[in-house]
């Protein structure tokens, strides 16, 4: 069985101003498949991925993510490409005053979700999903660092993104709370049937879980 493309690039090149990191890159993700995308610091990971989330413009050749066309796409649209997009970070970017309820509430409110009862239910349903039930009344400065990507994971599945787009997810954390994290990602892929790209130094993590492999080096993403 072939599952449809979610993310798919034609001869795409990518960079900042005159800085061009890729060209003539092919790639492609499936629906429900994760991946790993490795290279050593400044080999363009981060520049990769800001283009995929519409944080820098395509400079040329062909992508489309999550149904929009990003060779096409207008500025209005891209908080629109956002909310089909999950997106996890080393930085939590939380508000670490509010709780963890009020943290993913916030988002559903942000994103239009306008009934209370439903923003609580789908609240209440990621909590169970990332096994964090019991902390939804919590301050996020009480969580732990582990804890606290769990939110953010927990934050990225809210809108049932058909792509996640993971950013050293496990960076800032200790070796256990990372396995867990990683196996975390692993499942979600499965379970709400989403692409997950992660972006990662961690050789240990892509052992224990494996999955495709692309490499940035030198101006190219080859497949290992």
């Amino acid at each position: 069985m072939i599952l449809p493309l979610v993310l798919e690039m034609h001869d795409a090149s990518m960079g900042q101003g005159d800085k061009v990191v890729f060209e003539h890159v092919d790639f492609g993700l499936a629906n429900a498949e994760m991946c790993y995308m490795v290279g050593r610091s400044g080999s363009g990971k981060s520049t990769f991925l800001k283009t995929l989330y519409g944080s820098i413009p395509l400079l040329a050749g062909d992508i489309k993510i999550a149904g929009f066309d990003l060779g096409t796409i207008k500025r209005k649209d891209i908080p629109l490409l956002r909310r089909s997009l999950g997106m996890v970070f080393q930085d939590f970017h939380l508000f670490e005053k509010w709780t963890v309820f009020q943290n993913l509430e916030y988002v559903l409110k942000a994103t239009e979700w306008k009934d209370k009862t439903e923003r609580e239910n789908r609240v209440e349903e990621v909590l169970a999903q990332v096994k964090l039930s019991n902390k939804s009344l919590q301050p996020i400065h009480k969580l732990s660092g582990g804890e606290q990507q769990k939110v953010v994971i927990a934050r990225a599945i809210l809108n049932k993104p058909t792509i996640i787009i993971a950013d050293e997810p496990t960076g800032n954390l200790d070796a256990e709370s990372s396995e867990e994290v990683m196996s975390m990602l692993y499942n979600l892929a499965n379970e709400n049937n989403a692409a997950i790209l992660i972006a990662t130094h961690d050789n240990q993590l892509i052992e224990k879980f494996p999955a495709r492999i692309f490499k940035c080096e030198n101006g190219n993403v080859i497949e290992l």
